[in-house]
Order: C-alpha cells, then sequence, then structure tokens
C-alpha cells in the first residue's frame, strides 16, 4: 500500500512461490500497464482500493510505504488493517524519519521533510475525508498513536535510517 506499492509487492514476490503478494493503492491503476510488462505480473495481484476499504481478509502482512502520513484518515486505516490481518499478523510501517519534538528535527533531513509535508504531504491529506493532516513529520509518538487507535496493541520501531522509520505494529 502507498507509493512504492508496485515496486515493493514485486521485490516482496521475487522467488516466492507460495506467496500471495496484493498491490494496493489509490493509483495502482495508473501503473498498472508498466507492471504487467514486468516479470512480477504473474506472481502480484494489483488491486485500486484505499486503505480503509482493500478487500481481503487474513493477511499476514500489511505495508504501508510512505503513505500514512497523507492519508486523510489515518486512524480510520489503522482500523481497517487491523481488521483485515489474521492473528498474530504484522502492519509494517515506513514513514519519513522524524523525532517527536520540533527542536529535534531541525537538521537538513529534517528541513527537507517539513518543506516537502508543507506543501505536498499536509494538503493531500486535508482533502481527504477527515483530514488528519499527520504531515510527513509526525513521528513515532504520533504514529504510535495512531496504530493504538486501530486496535493494536503492540507497537515497535524495528530499526531506523537517517531518512525513514520502520515501524511494526501487532494484536
Amino acid at each position: 500500500m502507498g507509493r512504492r506499492a508496485n515496486r515493493s509487492a514485486c521485490s516482496l514476490s521475487s522467488g516466492q512461490r507460495a506467496v500471495e503478494v496484493v498491490a494496493i493503492g489509490p493509483g495502482v491503476g495508473l501503473r498498472r500497464e508498466n507492471v504487467e510488462r514486468s516479470t512480477c505480473s504473474q506472481r502480484v495481484r494489483f488491486e485500486v482500493a484505499t486503505a480503509k476499504d482493500f478487500p481481503g481478509k487474513d493477511y499476514d502482512l500489511v505495508t504501508c510505504f510512505d503513505a500514512l502520513h497523507d492519508m486523510g484518515d489515518p486512524a480510520g486505516a489503522a482500523r481497517h488493517i487491523h481488521q483485515a490481518l489474521k492473528p498474530g499478523g504484522a502492519w509494517m510501517i515506513v514513514e519519513p524519519f522524524a523525532h517527536d519534538a520540533l527542536e529535534q528535527n531541525i537538521n537538513p533531513v529534517g528541513r527537507l521533510y517539513y518543506s516537502a509535508s508543507t506543501l505536498v504531504c499536509v494538503p493531500t491529506s486535508l482533502n481527504q475525508e477527515v483530514g488528519t493532516a499527520l504531515g510527513a513529520q509526525a513521528g513515532e509518538g504520533r504514529l504510535r498513536e495512531v496504530a493504538k487507535s486501530g486496535g493494536f496493541r503492540q507497537f515497535r520501531r524495528a530499526a531506523e535510517t537517517p531518512f525513514n522509520l520502520i515501524l511494526e505494529a501487532r494484536h
């Protein structure tokens, strides 16, 4: 799910025969033509849907790549993802790196992310239902609140890079 859904789905399915990979996103249909020509088209199913209404249930893993902060209703997405996972399933959330406090984000990467967030992420969210506007600098604390509001009880930072937080939420 998210901006990199197609590329990520192809990578996840690479070399896997017993895996069903479904790439979901509002723009997936726009890139479906390119993917159908790629080598992963036989291993991946592409669906056009939102994080609040995608089909299916009993998923082992749902991923959101650089997408949660752009959603108008991230808490609604968290609820739907929680319901779509099978017991023991995981939600992997990859978001732009940010500390929880503004003053900790005043660095070259933080400045870039705040600029992009102001021009792209926040208006995108405000233009959708609910309009939460997390922005690209939501921080782990705010993302934890979103996951918990969706019913997730376990939440942890699985990894980080200078550019991304990789978070895991579980039932």
